[in-house]
């Protein structure tokens, strides 16, 4: 596999279960990526798109907020379920903190899409094939209905 991610940060993706979708960019991230947004990068810093009424802060809350926003809920597990689309939220312990890193968004196929921050999009088998170093491991899932007709998903209320 090609890709500009180092292979020590994401130990788990292979040449079986990854496939490269898109080039490398940092015109959005894996925030903005799981909810559908291919064109701003999502982070409560203040140059960077962040709904208005969320604490800037990388938080497990604030996160869960943005998506809820969104008309995402907290559910269990990552399997497929028929009419709902799932995402991922994963998180590492810093000094005894539980701090959000990633988010992936699930395909009508079964499988996951990830950012990987400034590099390419990526179709993976599972959803753990994420997990490592550089993102710790899923520790919540969110889904909510399909949407009829995909529209423009942007975080609601932003500045930036």
């Amino acid at each position: 596999m090609s890709g500009s991610w180092l292979q020590r940060d994401l130990p788990f993706l292979t040449t079986e279960n990854c496939e490269i979708t898109s080039p490398a960019t940092k015109r959005y991230n894996c925030l903005a990526w799981a909810a559908g947004n291919n064109t701003q990068w999502w982070d409560p810093n203040p140059l960077y798109r962040w709904p208005s009424d969320v604490p800037r802060e990388i938080s497990l809350d604030a996160v869960l907020t943005v998506y809820e926003k969104l008309g995402f809920t907290v559910c269990i597990g990552g399997e497929p379920e028929e009419d709902f689309e799932k995402i991922a939220i994963f998180a590492k312990k810093v000094s005894g903190r539980t701090v959000p890193t990633h988010a992936a968004r699930q395909l009508a196929s079964g499988k996951w899409t990830s950012k990987l921050g400034a590099c390419e999009d990526i179709s993976h088998e599972t959803f753990d094939a994420v997990n490592g170093p550089l993102y710790g491991e899923a520790i919540c899932f969110m889904s909510r209905r399909k949407l009829a007709v995909p529209e423009a998903v942007n975080p609601p209320s932003t500045n930036g």
